[in-house]
């Protein structure tokens, strides 16, 4: 079966060889591109979700955050700054190169003890049913060859009550702002790439797969079908970005 990787269609199966081939390339400068691509939003959008999940600061109940797709840590060390000293975060991301990235980190960090590492895969994760009290991704679902799967994964290892919460790029819903969006993204962004990494066709597949991905609406849908209650969903920057959030009830 087939399935989109930017604007091409290629087989399911040789999708997560190809993403995972984009994000070894980018690893050591991912999250200075991030910076460069959104003039630094993606900082906001991000602390907007974690405010949205507001890990508790109790010190007695521990709260366990799996934060999927976040290789090099940037939610997850959000999260277990902003909770209390129980909170803790098992990243998963299935490209060896970024949760490198993400151990360096942590452990500078001084944070080795609250953030662990595992690499998996989206669509089928090494976790136990219910093992989790939230369910965090960023700016990663839109890599996932199957993403209905992805999701009925997060609602598996989701205890009853825990929060699902999913920001990525989505459709602009501001007329003109989404003309000046597609000329910044497919003539900017994949320059910036060459310039700061050396190629910039990572980059270009990273603006084409944000155009394939489910608008708004047909996203919440796919949530729903998933088995999740309680679906919303926010839009920032006019759509640039938007935060799902559903819970597993």
């Amino acid at each position: 079966m087939a399935t989109s990787f930017g604007f091409r269609n290629v087989a399911r199966e040789q999708k997560q060889t190809l993403v995972n081939d984009v994000f070894h390339q980018v690893a050591d400068r991912y999250d200075l591109m991030n910076d460069l691509m959104s003039g630094g939003m993606h900082r906001l959008w991000k602390d907007a979700m974690v405010a949205a999940l507001a890990p508790p600061r109790a010190q007695g109940r521990r709260f366990k955050v799996l934060d999927v797709a976040g290789g090099t840590g940037d939610i997850a060390t959000r999260i277990v700054n902003q909770g209390g000293a129980a909170t803790r975060a098992v990243v998963c991301d299935i490209n060896g190169s970024m949760l490198s990235v993400g151990r360096d980190r942590a452990e500078k960090a001084g944070l080795a003890d609250r953030l662990r590492f595992v690499e998996g895969n989206a669509e089928d994760l090494p976790f136990p049913d219910a093992s989790f009290d939230a369910y965090t991704i960023a700016f990663g679902i839109r890599n996932v060859p199957r993403i209905d799967q992805a999701l009925r994964e997060a609602r598996r290892v989701l205890k009853r009550g825990g929060r699902f919460l999913c920001l990525e790029f989505s459709q602009v819903d501001v007329a003109g702002l989404d003309r000046i969006y597609d000329q910044f993204s497919f003539n900017a962004i994949p320059a910036i790439g060459r310039v700061i990494t050396g190629d910039g066709e990572p980059y270009r597949y990273l603006v084409e797969s944000i155009r394939k991905f489910p608008h708004q609406e047909r996203f919440a849908e796919m949530i729903r079908e998933a088995g999740f209650s309680r679906v919303t969903y926010r839009n920032y920057s006019g759509g640039i970005a938007c935060l799902h959030s559903a819970w597993a009830i």
